[in-house]
């Protein structure tokens, strides 16, 4: 292993472990109001848009590695990057920003919230390991490596980028406007 290259494994295994745990710490120790009267009620929306576009994109990416098409191809994985990076951001001020909302639904709805929302919250803290290393892996032309992790990143990424609309659209009633 190059030098270079385990200066940056580092910093992935640091992100990897710092990401979640910053996520974790605003959902179990909510920091609202710490923005004065900064209004975030519109984040959950724009939210749902990000994960949207960024499940497009991956499938858009997917579509054109298949098609040999290497240029498209990158062009949509940094889109998706670069969306999943604007929604963590975003995600980050809304959570310590504002207020938890609790899931209002009953019975059996309930129960798949609930099984949507935690894999979905699993497989989130899965994937920035898995992102950071396809980026790295794709930008530093290792690219045997690079389609190794990418095979498991690709689902895992779009099944947390799809449920992250569907738990919107579960709990968007919930919100407190």
């Amino acid at each position: 292993m190059k030098n270079n290259d385990r200066n940056y494994l580092i910093l992935i295994a640091i992100l990897s472990v710092a990401v979640p745990l910053l996520v974790a710490f605003l959902l179990f120790m909510p920091q609202t109001g710490k923005l004065g009267d900064v209004d975030v009620t519109f984040l959950p929306k724009l939210h749902a848009l990000l994960n949207s576009l960024t499940a497009i994109s991956l499938l858009t990416g997917y579509y054109f590695v298949k098609n040999k098409n290497i240029r498209g191809h990158r062009f949509a994985m940094v889109t998706a990057f670069t969306l999943s990076a604007f929604f963590l951001i975003s995600y980050v001020t809304y959570h310590y920003q504002a207020a938890p909302t609790k899931y209002g639904g009953e019975g059996t709805l309930k129960t798949v919230y609930y099984v949507i929302l935690i894999t979905h919250i699993v497989l989130a803290a899965v994937i920035v390991p898995l992102v950071l290393l396809s980026v790295y892996f794709a930008v530093s032309e290792q690219i045997n490596r690079h389609r190794k992790i990418a095979r498991w990143t690709f689902p895992i990424w779009l099944y947390v980028a799809v449920t992250g609309v569907v738990v919107y659209f579960m709990i968007a009633p919930y919100y407190k406007i």
